[in-house]
């Protein structure tokens, strides 16, 4: 005899419970769940076009022919949760924090080569502990890290000077940016944003041999001082200082992925912001949630990133 198989829980101990606009209903006997013929959807495949399909409540509703309420009910129950992965290997490692608001954030550490997840945990706020924690984490479960990609907090480059730190070029060129806007007035202004903008194909030396024939050049200007109705002598061209003061503090960081020992190393956070850009993407089709259900849209995103990234790696090689 035919029965009907439960979605939610795959027992065929199911019998019939009435019809609804012309539909036989159903319910399961083992977990209780009642569903119409015809509308079975697992919660895998559910979840899925909720989540990397983008599709709306209201569009799932739609597609499945089920109610809005059951939806949501069924979505609820999915469980999702984040287990840090064991690891093997060694490589590059990427580390970065984005937001939702002021008040939560994901701290990530992705592989640089192959974008893998080797770290994930909900923050408040970005602290240098949050950051210490992912690293020994990620050592504790066997992975070498050869060295760290970060992107400007300062406090971090003390943190891990054990370790071989780049700091993302294009981070840096955002830094002087803001101090000296993207059309600077001043020459001195103007020469160092051309220089910077460079970083990202220039080898060490020769920038290193750039920017001190700038500061020789402009030496004058950035020296200048005048008297303030406090009688004290003030820097005159504060902005333009302090894009060279942040230039001389993460210069020793911006050409670490050049050296003989660390090629293959990423030069930019690139492939991070790249992975937040897509989750948010998917997040903005499902405003309003709350923080539980993001955070489980978000632990459901990074495990099935890992899902395919490990199936792209079984693939045979043509």
């Amino acid at each position: 005899m035919f029965k009907m198989r439960c979605c939610v829980c795959g027992s065929t101990h199911t019998k019939k419970n009435g019809v609804r606009k012309g539909l036989q209903l159903y319910k399961c006997q083992d977990c209780g769940y009642q569903f119409r013929s015809g509308s079975q959807v697992s919660n895998d495949e559910l979840w899925t076009a909720y989540q990397q399909q983008k599709q709306t409540i209201k569009e799932l509703s739609v597609r499945f022919k089920i109610s809005v309420s059951t939806v949501k009910r069924r979505l609820h129950d999915i469980k999702c949760e984040w287990v840090q992965p064991p690891l093997k290997g060694s490589g590059f490692v990427h580390l970065d924090v984005t937001y939702w608001g002021r008040n939560f954030g994901v701290l990530l550490a992705l592989d640089t080569e192959n974008g893998k997840p080797l770290y994930l945990s909900f923050v408040k706020s970005e602290t240098v502990k949050d950051y210490e924690d992912a690293v020994a984490s990620i050592e504790k479960r066997g992975y070498v890290i050869r060295g760290l990609i970060i992107d400007g907090k300062k406090s971090l480059f003390k943190s891990f000077s054990k370790y071989h730190v780049q700091m993302c070029q294009f981070h840096m060129k955002q830094i002087v940016r803001r101090y000296l806007t993207l059309n600077p007035r001043m020459l001195a202004s103007r020469d160092l944003k051309t220089l910077v903008d460079k970083l990202h194909r220039i080898h060490e030396a020769d920038f290193r041999s750039e920017y001190q024939a700038w500061k020789e050049k402009w030496k004058d200007t950035i020296a200048r001082r005048s008297l303030h109705k406090d009688g004290r002598l003030h820097y005159v061209h504060r902005r333009l200082r302090a894009a060279m003061n942040s230039l001389d503090f993460y210069l020793p960081y911006l050409f670490t992925c050049q050296r003989e020992d660390y090629q293959g190393m990423s030069n930019t956070n690139n492939k991070i912001e790249g992975t937040f850009t897509d989750l948010k993407k998917n997040l903005n089709n499902h405003s309003g949630l709350t923080q539980e259900n993001r955070k489980r849209f978000i632990n459901g995103f990074f495990l099935a990133l890992i899902e395919t990234l490990s199936m792209k790696k079984q693939e045979p090689h043509p």
